[in-house]
């Protein structure tokens, strides 16, 4: 699909973008252990927890994949005024990312705890409040994007339908004329009509259509086109790989995940180096197989993690 020559071509442009994240911001925490004995209490195994650790989640783990890529990254969301917050911010500072964040008092910064042991996940503990933002937190959000959105090469919306993309967002966004990536929720699926591409996994591509699983792929990409009334599609299919979709035809491109351990974050990896490829220069299909080779990379750690300009050329042949 690409030769590292190509790729080096590309990949050496990153540093010259700037990349604005617009989306759902979420803290991951993990609470990493041992499990030597089940519990007398419950059928459930016991965690002995050694360590805890923090990160960028959500949109904020795209906005920390597009730093770790070397570009200038701007992240724009909604927090809570609470410690996960203030947390979550001094992450993005130490990670690189330049923060556009607003508060708002009535809602926690979304948590997802995760609990590892064996090199696998038990269990995950979710706190969030899933409402959607109102008027006057979406104007407060677009007043912050006014300030940078003249410098930014192209915007990610990072929906994990926590609330921060709305209509009213979206009407903004799409008067910029950037080139708009959204990686989706399928129940905001309508708000994403004319933007650049998208890039749902199947279970969300079939969602956003309401097909039924017996329909070919191939014509759920084509309803979406449609519907949206956009050019291009990436549909990520797991351990099958990816289907790029444009008007005239779909490249199916295989996995290169060697092992897999934990897909958490996989596709914000896929939206950010996908993203970054296109506005230097490389074509859909070249784009998509970069972040093809960078999806299987972090798949094989265990965590929500990133790759850097030096990883992903390696893992180019």
């Amino acid at each position: 699909m690409i030769d590292k020559k190509r790729a080096e071509q590309i990949i050496q442009k990153f540093e010259e973008k700037t990349v604005l994240v617009v989306g759902d911001l979420i803290l991951d925490r993990y609470l990493w252990g041992d499990v030597e004995r089940i519990s007398p209490e419950a059928p459930v195994p016991v965690v002995e927890v050694k360590k805890e650790t923090v990160n960028p989640g959500g949109a904020s783990n795209v906005a920390w994949n597009i730093s770790s890529l070397g570009s200038k990254v701007y992240m724009a969301g909604v927090i809570g005024e609470d410690q996960n917050g203030k947390i979550l911010e001094k992450l993005l500072v130490e990670k690189g990312i330049i923060p556009l964040n607003i508060k708002d008092k009535n809602r926690p910064t979304t948590e997802k705890t995760r609990i590892i042991a064996v090199s696998q996940q038990l269990l995950r503990i979710d706190r969030e409040n899933k409402q959607k933002i109102n008027s006057d937190l979406s104007d407060r959000l677009v007043k912050q994007l006014e300030k940078v959105i003249d410098e930014v090469d192209c915007i990610i919306i990072s929906d994990y339908g926590k609330g921060v993309i709305t209509e009213d967002l979206m009407d903004y966004l799409k008067k910029t004329e950037k080139p708009l990536f959204v990686d989706p929720k399928p129940s905001n699926f309508f708000l994403y009509k004319n933007v650049t591409t998208m890039t749902p996994n199947r279970k969300e591509a079939y969602e956003c259509v309401k097909a039924d699983r017996d329909t070919p792929l191939e014509e759920v990409g084509k309803r979406i086109m449609e519907e949206l009334e956009i050019e291009n599609l990436l549909i990520t299919l797991g351990p099958e790989g990816m289907a790029l979709f444009d008007k005239n035809k779909v490249i199916k491109i295989p996995a290169k995940a060697k092992k897999v351990f934990d897909v958490t974050g996989a596709g914000d990896t896929v939206i950010s180096v996908l993203a970054l490829s296109k506005i230097s220069g490389a074509s859909w299909e070249e784009s998509a197989s970069l972040a093809n080779y960078a999806a299987g990379y972090v798949v094989g750690e265990i965590g929500t993690a990133t790759v850097d300009r030096k990883k992903l050329l390696e893992l180019i042949p």
